[in-house]
């Protein structure tokens, strides 16, 4: 069996599924590589920051260099609360197929009796293939989440150490 298979097996809840996990891995894959990107440009982010200076004093720098950095790391974390969001609907998108499924099977069930158990059958398959998608998209979501949050703050307290680095190296 194919994933087409189990597309056509889960329904609409299914395609959600699929789109939202185009949707987050992309984020996440563009996400990873402007943090690589910035990782190894530190020095040079910070000497940008710190040539753009109109100030002057150490207390006055490390205020502003403080402020600027923070602007900086609001525009790196644009886009992972999409990936978090994603890690958070999944499994419900996925307990909503679940019940939906149930229901079509007691529907069944009512309708048909417990004659055939086939008539009941594609209701509980629906049920699982939406647990299951749901689980298969929320979990590498959350773990992409945390990884990047990670890369995140080792990207913050480099640019933070640079600057302090270079304002202090300035006054000495």
């Amino acid at each position: 069996m194919d994933l087409m298979y189990y597309m056509d097996k889960g329904g609409v809840i299914m395609y959600v599924l699929l789109a939202l996990n185009i949707i987050g891995f992309t984020t996440m894959i563009i996400k990873l590589i402007q943090y690589l990107l910035a990782k190894r440009k530190a020095s040079k982010i910070v000497s940008q920051v710190y040539d753009g200076f109109t100030v002057s004093g150490k207390e006055a720098k490390l205020a502003l260099g403080k402020d600027i950095l923070t602007d900086k790391m609001v525009q790196y974390e644009r886009g992972l609360s999409t990936v978090r969001i994603i890690a958070s609907i999944a499994p419900l998108l996925g307990l909503l197929g679940t019940v939906i499924g149930v229901l079509s099977a007691f529907e069944a069930i009512s309708q048909q009796g417990m004659d055939d158990p086939s008539v009941f059958a594609s209701g509980i398959s629906l049920a699982l293939i939406t647990t299951v998608g749901g689980l298969i998209v929320a979990i590498p979501h959350y773990i992409g989440y945390n990884y990047l949050i990670g890369m995140l703050d080792k990207i913050e307290a480099t640019l933070g150490r640079e600057m302090s680095h270079r304002i202090y190296e300035e006054i000495s």
